[in-house]
């Protein structure tokens, strides 16, 4: 009853079945448009995420590598660095949720910067899913969907690496260098065994991924691991993610049928650079996961829109559920504007994706 009551206030399951049942006027949804290796691959990596929240794997980390900062910039730094890595691997959401309560929470007690840490933390979370074919929902939709390979994931991945990590320390020198003091360690303990059992699940949702396995046979595992380890830990699971997929794709469906909407977008079939642009504008309007399901569903420029709704997660505070995530934290855990947070957020974004806007177009046309 509790995962059913999670998903039904889930805001964007919300919207997303909302617009589903309107979409059903115009068409039927067809069976064959959704996606079912991704919905699988989605249940593998939220259950695995959880297994390891369950674990305190991130926490400890966090903890761990703050308590050696010895000023504001440099706790900064080490917050965005672990948003960077985590969302690699735990996704863009959990490395918010983790990072930015607890770097609000040191942030009031010693009067730290705020804005500039939480926003590049944001940013951080957006540019480091990116990376990894399992690092936010729509690298999963497309893997699943084009059968991308591993090197050519990769050849596309290692211009982004480099700039994101000269942007995200340009950003990280404008925060104010104050004198900290040492940040306790928490005595949080890791228990080897099931951490090393949950990597070793966590490599089989990998290679599940790239289609060296069905996806359905990593899902089992992982939940079934999940199970044996605390049944509650399937309680917890972001179920939401998956029903809202499933929106996605009998919306996508239904609106592919529209003759006004297949004429619209069928120049999307063999033009990267259109392909790109109308990814990132689209992502800034509905996110960048309906917009990465939409556009698919008309071309196969798929380096077009890889980069188009990666990038596309910067700008808008819609652009991204991250983006989102971090302006509900920042209202939980900070005393200071709201507003004024959201508008440097904003045009702080913006410039982002600005840069790597041009850097993805470079990358496109070279």
């Amino acid at each position: 009853m509790t995962v059913v009551k999670n998903i039904g206030k889930d805001r964007v399951f919300q919207i997303t079945a909302i617009i589903a049942i309107l979409s059903l006027f115009f068409a039927r949804p067809h069976l064959a448009d959704i996606n079912f290796s991704t919905l699988w691959s989605l249940l593998a990596m939220m259950t695995i995420i959880q297994i390891f929240e369950y674990l305190h794997v991130l926490d400890y980390l966090t903890y761990r590598l703050t308590s050696h900062a010895t000023n504001s910039r440099q706790l900064s730094w080490f917050f965005v660095l672990l948003s960077f890595v985590g969302a690699m691997f735990l996704t863009n959401d959990m490395a918010v949720l983790t990072c930015i309560p607890l770097y609000l929470r040191i942030a009031r007690k010693y009067d730290l910067p705020e804005i500039i840490p939480v926003t590049a933390i944001a940013i951080a979370a957006n540019f480091g899913s990116a990376l990894t074919p399992f690092g936010n929902p729509h690298n999963i939709f497309l893997m699943s969907k084009f059968h991308i390979s591993l090197g050519q994931f990769g050849a596309w991945v290692w211009p982004l690496v480099i700039a994101d990590v000269v942007f995200l320390a340009l950003l990280s020198s404008l925060v104010p260098k104050r004198t900290v003091p040492t940040v306790p360690v928490v005595d949080i303990r890791i228990n080897p065994r099931p951490t090393t059992i949950t990597c070793i699940a966590a490599l089989l949702v990998f290679v599940a991924v790239f289609g060296v396995i069905p996806q359905w046979v990593a899902a089992v595992v992982v939940v079934a691991l999940a199970a044996m380890m605390d049944h509650r830990i399937l309680g917890q699971v972001d179920y939401g993610i998956i029903c809202t997929f499933v929106g996605f794709f009998i919306i996508v469906s239904d609106i592919s049928q529209i003759p006004a909407v297949v004429t619209t977008l069928k120049h999307l079939e063999t033009n990267p650079v259109s392909v790109y642009l109308t990814s990132i504008v689209t992502s800034q309007v509905i996110s960048n996961v309906p917009s990465t399901v939409l556009v698919a569903r008309f071309s196969n420029q798929v380096a077009a829109l890889f980069y188009g709704t990666n990038i596309g997660g910067l700008g808008t505070l819609v652009a991204s559920l991250c983006n989102l995530l971090s302006f509900k934290q920042y209202g939980l855990y900070s005393r200071r504007s709201k507003g004024r947070f959201l508008l440097f957020f904003t045009i702080i974004n913006f410039v982002a994706l600005a840069i790597m806007g041009a850097l993805g177009w470079w990358l496109l046309v070279r």
